[in-house]
Parts: C-alpha cells; sequence; structure tokens
C-alpha cells in the first residue's frame, strides 16, 4: 500500500484545489470556534465529556449489556457481531428474512468501515445512501473524503457535470439550488421504494435502550418512517449511560462538526413502528482491542465530528483520500495503524504533532500526543522503512556526542556556499529560502575539538 506522502502527491500537484480545499475546511474551523465562544461553559462541556466517556470505557461491558436488555423489553432486536463481516452477514441475513431488495440508507462511517454496501450488492441488494454528500460519492464510485463532509473534496462544478450524466440535469449547470432540487427528486422515488432503511448511531443510551441519529437533511427520519424494517448499526463505543449524559454530546457535536448550534435533525429511537420491527446490530471490530490499549484509549472516545479534520493542516493539504482509511484525519491516523500497522504505518507521522487537533476535540482526546506515541511503537515493532530507521540512529548518534553535534554543524555551514544556488535555493529546497545559515568562522577540526572538554 502506498504511504500518505505518495497518495497526497496528485492531491498536492494541483495547487488551486488544494488552496481550495484548506480554505474550505478552514471555513468550517472558523465557524466551529465562533459558535465555542458563545457558550461561557464550552471548556466545563469537554471537561464533562471526557469523564463521561473515560468512565463509559471503564465499564463498558455493563453499559452494553444494559443497553441490550431494556432495547430488548422495548421490542428491539438486538444482535453482536466481532468483525465486519459478521456485521455484514447478520444484516444480509435480516434483509433476506425479510425479502429486500431495494435499501435506503443513511451515513454511516461503521458500514463504510465494514464495506457493507459492495457487500449486499453483491448479493443482489440496491443500496441507496440517501445523505447528499453520501449520494455524491457513491456514484462517483468513491469513498467519502471526510466523515462529515463527505464530498467536501468536489467542486459545484463537479457534481454539476455528474448529475448531468447520472440525474440528467442541465449541461453545465452549477447552480446549488438546481441541483439540490435534482438530487431532492431522485432521492424522493428511493424512499418511497424502499423496502428497508438502515441508519448509523451517533449514541445509544444505556439505561433507555434507545438509538440516537443526528443528520442536517432529515434523510434518517424519511428512510425510517416510511419502510417497515429499520436496522441501525452501532460500533460498541456509541454507548452514554443515561438521557442526562447525551446532552452533554447534543450541545458540543454540532458546533464541534459544522459550527452550527444544534444539528437539524436530532432523531430518537426507542423502538420499531407499529407493526415493523427494528434491529440494532453492534460491532466490535478491533474496538476491544484498543481498549485495552492504554496509550491509545482515549481514541475510542472520538463522538465523530471532524472537528480534528478541519483544524488539521496535513489533512486540510492533502486531502481525505490520501490517508486509505475509512476514517482520514488526525483520529484515523490512530484508529487505521491499530487496525493493521503495516498498511497504515505512514499516517502517525502525517502530522505536524502541531495539537490543533487536540485542541477543538469536543471530548479532549490528546490526539497529538497519541499520534506521536504510535511512532515509537511503529519504531520499536519494526514497521518504520530502512531508510527512516537509519536516518534515525545517525542523528541518534550524533545528537548523544557533542563533539559529532558541532562537528556537523561546521560541515554544513562549509557545504552550503560551496553548492549551487538551484540546489540550496531552488524548488528542490523551498526551506532555504528563508532559512540561511550565518556564516561561521574557519577554524579547522583540530581546533574544534581542543574547546571540548576531556
Amino acid at each position: 500500500m502506498k504511504g500518505h506522502a505518495e497518495s497526497a502527491a496528485p492531491f498536492v500537484a494541483n495547487e488551486p484545489r488544494a488552496h481550495w480545499h484548506d480554505e474550505s475546511l478552514w471555513f468550517v474551523r472558523v465557524k466551529r470556534d465562533r459558535q465555542a465562544a458563545t457558550v461561557p461553559e464550552w471548556e466545563d462541556l469537554r471537561s464533562t465529556a471526557s469523564a463521561i466517556k473515560a468512565h463509559t470505557l471503564s465499564r463498558l461491558a455493563d453499559y452494553l449489556e444494559e443497553f441490550e436488555r431494556n432495547a430488548a423489553a422495548n421490542g428491539i432486536h438486538v444482535h453482536w457481531a466481532s468483525d465486519g463481516a459478521e456485521h455484514n452477514a447478520i444484516v444480509l441475513k435480516i434483509l433476506n428474512d425479510h425479502g429486500v431488495k431495494r435499501l435506503v440508507k443513511s451515513k454511516s462511517m461503521l458500514t463504510e468501515e465494514c464495506h457493507l454496501n459492495p457487500y449486499l450488492e453483491a448479493h443482489g441488494i440496491e443500496v441507496t445512501d440517501t445523505d447528499l454528500g453520501e449520494r455524491i460519492v457513491q456514484m462517483r464510485h468513491e469513498p467519502p473524503s471526510h466523515i462529515v463532509l463527505p464530498a467536501i473534496h468536489l467542486k459545484k462544478e463537479d457534481i454539476g457535470e455528474l448529475f448531468h450524466i447520472q440525474l440528467g440535469t442541465e449541461k453545465g449547470a452549477s447552480d446549488p439550488k438546481y441541483l439540490t432540487e435534482a438530487a431532492r427528486g431522485h432521492l424522493r422515488e428511493r424512499f418511497l421504494g424502499a423496502q428497508a432503511g438502515l441508519t448509523g448511531v451517533n449514541f445509544a443510551i444505556a439505561s433507555t435502550g434507545g438509538v440516537v441519529v443526528c443528520t442536517n437533511e432529515g434523510n434518517a427520519d424519511m428512510g425510517t418512517s416510511l419502510p417497515p424494517l429499520h436496522i441501525a448499526c452501532m460500533g460498541v463505543e456509541k454507548i452514554v449511560p443515561r438521557p442526562q449524559d447525551l446532552a452533554i454530546f447534543l450541545r458540543l457535536l454540532a458546533r464541534s462538526a459544522t459550527g452550527q448550534p444544534v444539528t437539524t435533525y436530532t432523531s430518537h429511537f426507542h423502538g420499531p413502528l407499529p407493526g415493523g420491527e427494528m434491529h440494532v446490530v453492534i460491532v466490535d471490530n478491533g474496538r476491544a482491542r484498543i481498549l485495552g490499549e492504554e496509550a491509545f484509549r482515549r481514541s475510542l472516545s472520538c463522538i465523530r465530528c471532524g472537528a480534528c479534520m478541519n483544524t488539521c493542516p496535513v489533512y486540510r493539504r492533502s486531502g481525505g483520500y490520501s490517508y486509505g482509511y475509512t476514517v482520514p484525519g488526525p483520529i484515523g491516523s490512530i484508529l487505521g495503524p491499530q487496525r493493521d500497522p503495516a498498511a497504515y504505518g505512514s499516517l502517525p507521522f502525517a502530522s505536524s504533532l502541531c495539537g490543533s487537533c487536540t485542541d477543538v476535540c469536543p471530548v479532549k482526546i490528546d490526539l497529538h500526543h497519541e499520534l506521536l506515541a504510535f511512532r515509537q511503537e511503529l519504531a520499536k515493532k519494526g514497521y518504520l522503512p530502512w531508510q527512516k530507521r537509519f536516518s534515525m540512529w545517525v542523528m541518534g548518534q550524533v545528537l548523544a556526542r557533542r563533539w559529532a553535534f558541532l562537528l556537523g554543524g561546521k560541515l554544513m555551514r562549509s557545504l552550503m556556499p560551496l553548492l549551487p544556488r538551484a540546489l540550496v535555493y531552488g524548488p528542490w529546497n523551498p526551506w532555504g529560502k528563508q532559512r540561511e545559515l550565518p556564516p561561521m568562522p574557519r577554524e579547522s577540526f583540530r581546533d574544534l575539538l581542543r574547546k571540548e572538554p576531556k
């Protein structure tokens, strides 16, 4: 698998689009800051949310069992899946038992993680993603590039061209209102013809046995109120103990994700429709393993707001597809290597460690510290390429010896004036343009050593 830098190269090469992508996400980050500033107790909310998550993870099995008991009492069928393959098989069996051939689906990063769509399509089930951004990338046969803004990498002209081909809109049309109306008509037909609706789960409440889904388009409500069958898929970390705890997260989620004071639709499901069925599939898929890693356990606190992506200078300038993992950005750079360090070992290095992701995280995950810790883990386990291991060894030897450090500095200062200026200051080394080393007095190596203490 390509490393992050290699995968990012095509995106970075298109400089105008990369700059536009950077500005678009920073605009969302600024909106987040403005909303946070309107809540005097914002930092107290973040601290409380962090404490709730820490407590819940410390008793995760207890709360999941409590949720199962209460959900069953509400008439909800609860299923357990150890990994993505088992999750997909459970969903397929439920659909087959009900003779479902047409499924409408709201946004769910868990089902993206499990690759549910291609699995169901291979078994003859038509799957329609109903979130507008998700539907756009589905039409393009692409995964989401962002967990909240799935099509943020596309401009309105790209979508206009896509809709002209797929939906028959006017050629060259790029007016957002016109394109949205076309998508609305297209999706309305899919809603009316659906035999089942599938949603993700933003939060599951242990004490009530209900699940909560947050959307801005109402597509989860449409997808679950028309068909008689509702399937909700959730990772084990989505549990919260009580409705009072839920209130904390709802105040943080929309402000952190999109800079809104509240999500447009916050839908609570505490049972099936009259005469219908509701199923909840609870999935581990490696989460228990992360729970056992003390250094990285807090990454399970993530509420998938995407704030770390909107602020990360690397994500904004390299795009979501450069990560190669379902969840990109800083949080994905922790979760991906946990899943497969050989495939995603470059992701912890796709960070400046500036700490901006930690500063905006609504549940105070220490993201940049975890990224640094994972770099150390990868080095210990031998996943770094030999070139990086060798260069780090050489640097370690130099930094451990004062005479070697001083000699290296002297050699650099001596060699820089001798190198061609095109190499020192050219496009291959833009760093040199603003980092010219000051001249050093000419001294021999012997003179330098004489200054060293014995």
